[in-house]
């Protein structure tokens, strides 16, 4: 009688055990699709309520630090302090690497540390700027050879031109001479990427503006007006969109 009550005892357990793990998985799942609705109407502090208890359960799992890096993104975009918005883009940044570490097959593994690096770009000093944008166009490479359909890949890597291209010769030999130097970017590399942005996905009004960014740069004005103009009759949909806006805005004023 003992011995089967002991059998009876290890079954029990093991078909436990196996629950706990079965359960661990759906649980991750249905914290993700909680946190879901919240990720899209950019609730990033409730979205986030989710997205860390499920790290808690599976620390590794590259779809839960991608989706946490995103919302810091989110939150720096909202803080109104230069310190604040490093702090939040350094969080973001370490769950991006993170997960490209993970899943070096990845394409929004790969394309989050450039994306966040992106981001936090312009309130980098000088020399972290020189450091950050070979890391970027690496990761915006890496991404498009995984998935060459992501629009907004493709998008960055235009941005990524257009900056490069605007910086005139003095300065990038100031930047040589103490940094070590610039990688090479032209306006006609960023029109190209950006129109392929375009023809990915034509309902991204950043995808317009960008490019209108780049004609003016270019001197093409009239496309540059028509572009931009496009892009601010569109509505907001996309997070970065209203910050975009106010980018397009500046364009054309000093195209007048």
């Amino acid at each position: 009688m003992n011995s089967k009550l002991l059998s009876l005892g290890i079954a029990l357990v093991a078909a436990l055990l196996l629950s706990a793990v079965s359960a661990l998985a759906e649980t991750v799942d249905e914290l993700l699709e909680k946190g879901r609705p919240f990720d899209q109407q950019f609730q990033a502090t409730e979205a986030l309520k989710y997205y860390l208890a499920a790290e808690k359960l599976e620390p590794k799992d590259v779809r839960v630090l991608v989706r946490i890096a995103r919302q810091h993104r989110h939150l720096m975009a909202d803080a109104t302090s230069k310190d604040e918005k490093l702090r939040l883009g350094r969080i973001a940044l370490d769950y991006s690497q993170r997960a490209a570490a993970l899943a070096p097959n990845d394409p929004d593994a790969q394309f989050s540390v450039g994306l966040t690096l992106g981001k936090m770009l312009p309130l980098f000093s000088k020399k972290e700027q020189v450091n950050a944008s070979p890391r970027i166009k690496a990761s915006v490479d890496r991404t498009l050879r995984l998935d060459p359909r992501n629009d907004y890949a493709w998008h960055i890597l235009g941005r990524w031109h257009r900056n490069l291209a605007a910086i005139g010769g003095v300065k990038r030999a100031l930047a040589g001479a103490l940094y070590g130097g610039l990688p090479a970017g032209s306006n006609e590399e960023a029109a190209k990427a950006l129109e392929k942005a375009i023809k990915l996905n034509p309902a991204r009004l950043v995808h317009y503006i960008e490019l209108g960014r780049v004609y003016a740069q270019m001197g093409r004005k009239e496309e540059a007006r028509k572009l931009i103009n496009k892009g601010l009759e569109m509505p907001n949909v996309d997070k970065d969109d209203p910050e975009m806006k106010v980018a397009g805005r500046e364009a054309l004023a000093q195209l007048r």
